[in-house]
Order: C-alpha cells, then structure tokens, then sequence
C-alpha cells in the first residue's frame, strides 16, 4: 500500500463516529492549503509507552506502529553480501525489505516532515516523529540475527542517514547523553564490548533486566543502556492465575527487584513474551507492569494495547 493511501485510510478512520453534520462541513470546505500547516503528518497523535514488538510483521512496518503512537519500534535484521534484510527468520526475508527501505526510509521523511525548512525557521530544528510531544524520542530497537559484530557494523553504517541529520541520541565523552528524535538501541547479537567500549557513539544497548546484578552487567548505567529487556516468562514466571492480583508474591518481588535495580541506574524497563492468551490475563498483566512503572509495554496487538490509555 502506498504512503498517500494509507494516510487517505487513517485520515477516513479518524472522522468516523463524528457527527454527519461535521462530516458534511469537512466534505464541502473549499479544500485549500490554508487548512494544513507542514508538521501535520502525526498531528493528533498522542506518544504511549508502547513498544511496536516485531513491527516487520505488520502490513505497513513503522507507519502502523506510528499512527497507534508507540514510542517504541522494532525490526530484526539479517545481514547478507553486505545488506541488511528484516524477518523475523530467513524464510521470511525478500530482496525489498530491507532495514533501508522499511525503517531508515520511513523514519528520515517523517522527520523530515517535522523538520521543515522555511522563512519562518529561524536554525534548524530536531523535532521528534510526534507533533503533539516534539521531544519524545522514538526508540529503534535493532535485532541483530547474524553475527554480531560484523552485523552491527553494518548496522552503524546504515544508520548514517539519520547521523548526518544529527537525528540520533548520543553519548559524548562517555559521559552526557544527548537525547534526538530517534535513540537505537542493538539487541539479540548485537556485542556489549562494541557498545561499552566506545566513548563518542550514537547507538546503545539492550541489557538483560533480570540479570544487572550479574558481575559483566554490574556497570551498565542508561549510559550503556536507556531500556534493559528480559523475557517475562523467564525472569517473573508463568501466569497460573486470571484474577487480579494476578502476579503471587514471589512473581512481585521478583518484578520489583528487577525494576528498582534498573531504576537506580537510570534504565528503563521492558518484558517481552509476556502472555498473550488468554486476553484477560493478557490485560491484567499489562495493567499490573504499567503500575509497576515499565518504561515500554511490549505489544503485539496495538489496538488492544491503545485502550489501556
């Protein structure tokens, strides 16, 4: 589907259930550009703490992610005769959906729609992907599948794009982190020395939350890693139970440990694989991490997920 429908698709969405007579003043204004203004592309959007989880699986990659308001996208990527491909595994994988034309694409015209240039801008702006929330970064998880180094490279190159933009988060001097409208975060293969190890760089780490303790983890601060991930089931437990509470109390304080223990280092919280049937566990679990103060609610269902805000 191309860009011009699916903003013509959200666009009928958005006026349905209002009331025919404002449908009618919508129908019969004289349709001139005096109604729109250059960084309407996401008006209307509210930003929720919702990660987009494998966003590549979507019909249309970021876009829907975006237009639901996650401030969390996601894509898993292959590297092969030096391009990177997004799947979710190698069955999957196309010669046209690459990180290019998926991800890096989509994300620089939207900011480039952000961005404008005109008489009336007096510098250069780095506005986010959000119009309603200009300084909400959008964090850009990077799976890597292949091999790790050799994959990140790549991946460091292809994010060239956006750094030449100055679009990126960054760190400086291994010290202050200077926070843009997209932060990348590498995860899966992605090597920890290769990020750790290197002072001045705009790309980050995705640090297992249930495992900070561990000595090779003991100090990973947000320097090294804005958001740390584990596997819910893994690292809170299996849900037994459909009624509220529905975490038993070694599951709470396993899930409060591991959320203090990231606080205190100024990372954030995220949990993937958390249940996804039946749907009132589902919910429950999701209402209960979102009080519990995770950073990103990873979701599948991004209709479900929007009515919890």
């Amino acid at each position: 589907m191309k860009l011009s429908l699916f903003i013509a698709s959200a666009f009928v969405s958005a006026v349905t259930g209002i009331s025919p007579e404002f449908q009618n003043v919508l129908q019969n204004t004289h349709k001139s550009n005096e109604y729109g203004y250059p960084t309407d592309f996401t008006r209307g959007i509210m930003p929720i703490p919702v990660h987009s989880h494998n966003d590549y699986w979507r019909d249309i990659p970021f876009y829907t992610g975006l237009s639901k308001g996650c401030m969390s996208t996601e894509a898993d990527v292959w590297l092969y005769n030096g391009t990177l491909f997004v799947g979710h595994d190698e069955s999957s994988l196309t010669d046209t959906r690459t990180l290019e034309s998926l991800y890096i694409n989509p994300i620089l015209d939207v900011l480039r729609r952000q961005n404008p240039e005109s008489r009336f801008v007096s510098e250069p702006t780095k506005h986010g992907v959000f119009d309603a929330v200009r300084d909400q970064t959008l964090y850009f998880f990077i799976d890597v599948k292949t091999s790790g180094p050799e994959t990140f490279d790549a991946v460091i190159s292809a994010l060239k794009p956006l750094r030449e933009k100055g679009y990126l988060t960054y760190l400086k001097d291994n010290r202050t982190v200077n926070y843009g409208p997209v932060t990348v975060i590498g995860t899966g293969n992605t090597p920890l020395n290769k990020v750790a190890s290197t002072p001045d760089r705009d790309y980050f780490f995705d640090a297992p939350l249930d495992a900070l303790d561990d000595p090779q983890y003991e100090k990973i601060t947000s320097q090294i890693s804005p958001i740390a991930s584990a596997s819910f089931k893994d690292a809170v437990g299996v849900i037994t139970s459909d009624t509220d509470p529905i975490l038993n109390d070694e599951q709470t304080k396993a899930l409060r440990s591991q959320i203090t223990v990231a606080k205190e280092r100024g990372i954030g919280a995220r949990y993937w694989e958390t249940p996804y049937y039946p749907i009132r566990t589902r919910n429950l679990v999701w209402r209960r991490l979102l009080r519990e103060g995770v950073t990103l609610l990873n979701a599948d269902d991004l209709e479900a997920v929007g009515e919890l805000f």
